[in-house]
């Protein structure tokens, strides 16, 4: 026995298809906390944006606190080694994005 039509039309089954993509994308959204874009294309979506920028600079920091604890729980040895010194490289390559991310957000 065949199943029985949800959509009478090609362009209803699309249109149904369409909506329901458009609501998952929404759904992701605002999981991620993320306001919705401008309804016109053309108007800059600043507060999204800014948001990004914020949620961005919260895990960066977050990232770099642990970045230095790590190096700080070693020992003396390890962090003159080249080991130590290549690690303390990236922190300051961090702390340059987490001041970059201030700048962006400080600049709203």
């Amino acid at each position: 026995m065949p199943q029985q039509r949800k959509h009478h039309t090609s362009a209803a089954r699309q249109q149904a298809y369409r909506a329901r993509c458009e609501q998952a994308r929404q759904n992701a959204m605002a999981a991620k906390g993320l306001p919705s874009l401008p309804a016109i294309a053309t108007l800059p979506g600043w507060t999204r944006w800014n948001a990004s920028f914020t949620a961005a600079h919260a895990l960066v920091a977050n990232s770099l606190h642990e970045m230095q604890e790590y190096f700080d729980d070693r020992s003396e040895g390890w962090q003159e080694s080249e080991r130590g010194e290549d690690h303390q490289e990236k922190i300051a390559s961090v702390e340059a994005v987490l001041d970059a991310l201030d700048e962006l957000i400080s600049s709203r």
